[in-house]
């Protein structure tokens, strides 16, 4: 059995215990299959448990929340039952804090805030819509962002969602605040980046571990990338 040419210890494997595996996900890759038939992470991740264990069947994967495909940075996957079930819950009822950086062209205005909005996923286009007011097929979406400071010629924004919602943080940004993330064409940014990834990255997550309840704080560093260089000096 060849091992998988994909991940090493403290890059892409960020933590791994009997429940848990903590992934730094390369933008580009799929986190779940969908129709395109490429395949995702938490395939990826099966095959790596198969041939770190010597499995001689299927390892257990079980996704209990997404990064969109262009996104980098941290996922948590289950190794067992009892984990997923616990996390579903946890993810679903927005149990943990969860903290992302964001490359925007221009600066936030103001440089800190709080953004509020109703989103509609149009499901046939794979995009969605922010509403400032209350929307009747809306879902109520929150996070707040500051501005940490230039990063080149770009600059870099935290972001702690309080809500998850697909796309919520690349339309929030664009039509709240007017900052479209680097890179991303589908929400108003004017030019693709070379990596066709966009300049979001899921930076770090606490969260209570399911089995042990011990609290928990995965940081993943950011892409080998250009895009990002200038970011790295924000390191603390």
């Amino acid at each position: 059995m060849n091992r998988p040419n994909i991940w090493s210890e403290g890059r892409e494997i960020l933590f791994e215990d009997n429940h848990l595996l903590v992934i730094n996900k390369p933008a580009g890759l799929l986190v779940q299959g969908d129709a395109t038939g490429d395949e995702p992470l938490s395939k990826k991740a099966a095959e790596y448990l198969r041939f770190k264990y010597k499995k001689p069947g299927e390892a257990f994967v079980g996704v209990c929340h997404r990064i969109d495909r262009p996104v980098s940075g941290i996922v948590v996957l289950a190794k067992t039952s009892k984990a997923l079930s616990r996390l579903n819950e946890m993810f679903r009822d927005s149990l943990m804090t969860k903290t992302y950086w964001a490359l925007t062209g221009r600066p936030p205005v103001p440089e800190s805030g709080t953004l509020v909005h109703w989103l509609v996923k149009d499901t046939v286009r794979n995009v969605t819509k922010a509403y400032p007011e209350k929307h009747s097929q809306g879902l109520r979406s929150e996070l707040k962002y500051e501005l940490l400071g230039m990063a080149g010629n770009r600059y870099l924004l935290q972001i702690n969602p309080v809500t998850g919602r697909p796309h919520q943080i690349r339309t929030q940004l664009a039509t709240g605040l007017g900052t479209p993330i680097v890179g991303d064409v589908k929400y108003g940014f004017i030019a693709p980046l070379p990596d066709v990834s966009i300049a979001l990255h899921a930076r770090q997550l606490q969260l209570q571990h399911p089995v042990t309840k011990e609290l928990m704080k995965f940081v993943a560093p950011l892409p080998d990338a250009p895009h990002w260089d200038a970011a790295r000096a924000f390191y603390s």
